[in-house]
Order: structure tokens, then sequence, then C-alpha cells
């Protein structure tokens, strides 16, 4: 197939979807630099107000009815967390190529038609993007740093390549990745199970033009916890790995306990027993820990904890 042609179904060539959160003051400013590209086969952009306490609702519905290109704007009907607002962008965009990003400008978004391109032209699934130099926080490059070592080590996903959120997928795994009706999506663990067509490009990163990253430390935490007991085994098997090293170490211990009974008069010291009883309990309440982490998880969805609930859909500019 023709990279340029677009199939029946996708009317665009390029769909946008932006996660909004406390965005009033820069979602518009996005919104009119994304409006004046023009890639091939069009545009259109998809706002999802993630809950936000501001007032980016009403400037999100202004933007709607004032755009120049297809924009929808979704609703939901409280904070669900940047994925699942992700999730339900990518089921209400029309594009043969999707591209998510976040609302504050720091991806400039004259690097949207670069990292589209590549994806088209190179006939690549997914296109994830890397970054010469983060403007993040300290904190939070130390955090995404410890997330992608994380990922390296518990999915299947190419050594090396830094999971980013501004990323370009075509829509046979945005079709795959919706799919996934649970309650803590994790959205590049799903593509890691989709496709192994992925590829990177280096793009800018701009320093917050307005306020500061929405992401705080629990919130990252609850993103690891994502990545690790949603799509791997790894934190159950080393648990088990866990209990066999402390089952051979108290073999050992009570061997060297009759060997002291047999040769020396003194009784072993208390120290030494607190010692072992205080390890053997941490490692045994860490087990405790990870499953129930998973028991929780499993819980939840199988009582039906929403992804996302939708309280409006409107849709503005020309169709």
């Amino acid at each position: 197939m023709n990279a340029d042609h677009h199939p029946v179904g996708h009317p665009v060539g390029l769909s946008i979807v932006v996660p909004v959160y406390r965005g009033a003051d820069t979602v518009g400013r996005l919104v009119a630099a994304l409006s004046a590209l023009q890639p091939e086969g069009g545009i259109e952009i998809v706002l999802v107000n993630d809950g936000s306490p501001d007032n980016s609702g009403d400037v999100c519905r202004e933007l709607a009815r004032t755009a120049s290109v297809p924009l929808t704007y979704v609703e939901h009907a409280r904070n669900f967390g940047e994925h699942n607002a992700v999730m339900t962008g990518l089921r209400h965009m029309r594009g043969r190529y999707v591209i998510t990003m976040d609302d504050d400008l720091q991806n400039p978004p004259e690097e949207v038609l670069k990292l589209y391109d590549h994806a088209r032209l190179g006939n690549w699934d997914v296109v994830y993007t890397r970054y010469a130099e983060k403007k993040h926080e300290g904190w939070r490059n130390l955090g995404s740093r410890f997330a992608n070592w994380v990922a390296d080590q518990l999915m299947d996903k190419p050594p090396g390549l830094y999971l980013s959120s501004f990323r370009c997928m075509s829509a046979l795994v945005v079709q795959q990745v919706t799919r996934y009706a649970g309650p803590y999506p994790y959205i590049d663990g799903l593509v890691m199970q989709v496709t192994q067509r992925i590829d990177s490009i280096e793009v800018m990163h701009l320093a917050r033009m307005e306020g500061r990253s929405n992401y705080t430390l629990r919130r990252l935490i609850r993103l690891w916890l994502n990545l690790a007991t949603n799509f791997s085994l790894m934190p159950l098997r080393l648990a088990m790995l866990a209990g066999v090293g402390m089952g051979v170490l108290g073999v050992i211990g009570a061997v060297f306990t009759m060997v002291e009974a047999l040769t020396v008069d003194t009784p072993s010291g208390w120290a030494s027993v607190m010692t072992v009883s205080l390890l053997v309990a941490g490692v045994q309440f860490l087990i405790l820990g990870v499953l129930g982490e998973y028991v929780g998880r499993a819980f939840l969805s199988a009582n039906g904890k929403p992804q996302g609930v939708v309280r409006d859909v409107v849709a503005g500019g020309p169709r």
C-alpha cells in the first residue's frame, strides 16, 4: 500500500490526542499552533479534559466552537489519570496515524510533522521521541530514567528505547491497544504487546511555559506500579526467589545452630536471633505486599472499576 494512500475508515491522515489537566493557559496556544500545520491527509485534534480543576473545560469548549480544523472535545466525569485520558482520546480519533502529546507546550508543535512523516514514510507502527536535553525538574528526570530502567527489566522492548508520552502510533496499533478495558492502562506496555516495528527520533524539548508539572511523586509511583503489576510477572518471580533464598539461608542457619550446640557450651546470642527473625519477617511482608497488589488490582478489575467515564463529547470545526 502506498504511504500516501488513506484507506476507507480513516478520513484524516493525522490525529492529535492531547490529555488536558490544568492546561487552561496553554491549550489554546497549542491548538492554534497545531491548526496551522498541514500534514499529508489533513489533521484533527482530540482534547480530553481529565477532570481538570481549573477552567480548562470552558477553554476547550470555546476552542471546539471556533476551531478551523476538526476538533473533538471529550470531558471525563472525574480525574482518571493521564494514560486513562489518552485511551479515551484514542477511542475518539479517526486518523490513519495518531500522535499523543501533553498540553504544556514542552513538545514544540513544529516537531509534529517530523514525527508523523518519519512514521508514515518509514512504515513504522510506533515512533517514540527522545531528547538531547530534557527541560524537566531534576527529580522528574530521575523518575523518568528509573521508569525506563524498570521497563527495560520488565517488558519486551528494544534495549535503550526511551518511552516518551510524545509518540506516534498507526491506526492498527491503536485498534489493538484500545481493546484493553482494565482500569490501569499503561499504553507503552500495551504497545509492546502489539508490535515490534518500533523506531525513535530525536526532537526538541522546551522548558515549561506556565505553572509546574502535574506529575507528582505519587503519580510516578502509581505509573511504576501499573507497569510492574499489569504487564509483567517479574515481581511475583522475584518474590518467589526471595522466598527460596530465605529458605536456603534458613537451612544454613539451622546447620550452624546445630554445629554450635554440639561444639560450644555458650548459648546463642539474642542479637543473632533477632537479626534473623527481622530479616525473615521483612521478606515475608515484602512477598505479602506484592501478592496483595496483584490481588487488589484483580479485585478492582473484576468489580468493574471504570477506565474512564465520559460526561460529554463536543465535535467542532469543519467536518
